[in-house]
């Protein structure tokens, strides 16, 4: 049993690095459901809303020491907004979604170490 201030979510994630790029591909998961599945349950009542990054080269190698001339962040998410298929998007959700895509963005960058624009 879990307390009140433990969380009942995992992350699930997956990363790859190769001469190619880089993804890293993550989804919060409830804990009961995993539990449910991993003892032989129904997996099609566990929720996954994968989002992630991936980070390509972009533009030819510069000089001998094989590195490229920038690279290129693609970021996606997967977001429930409102279970309402026929719901519309508020100002606020917009918001919040844009705030969401500009912080990781910055956080990627930081975890990089690119203090500059071109990064």
């Amino acid at each position: 049993a879990m307390s009140a201030n433990q969380s009942s979510m995992l992350i699930l994630q997956e990363t790859c690095t190769d001469a190619s790029g880089s993804i890293v591909v993550y989804a919060p998961v409830d804990i009961p459901a995993m539990q449910l599945v991993m003892n032989g349950g129904d997996s099609t009542y566990v929720a996954l809303l994968p989002s992630g990054f991936a980070i390509l080269p972009d533009g030819p190698s510069i000089g001998s020491e094989h590195k490229t001339g920038g690279s290129l962040l693609t970021v996606a998410f997967q977001i429930l907004v409102n279970s309402q298929p026929t719901a519309k998007l508020t100002v606020e959700s917009v918001e919040t979604v844009n705030n969401l895509i500009s912080c990781t963005i910055k956080k990627i960058k930081t975890a990089l170490q690119c203090a500059t624009p071109e990064c």
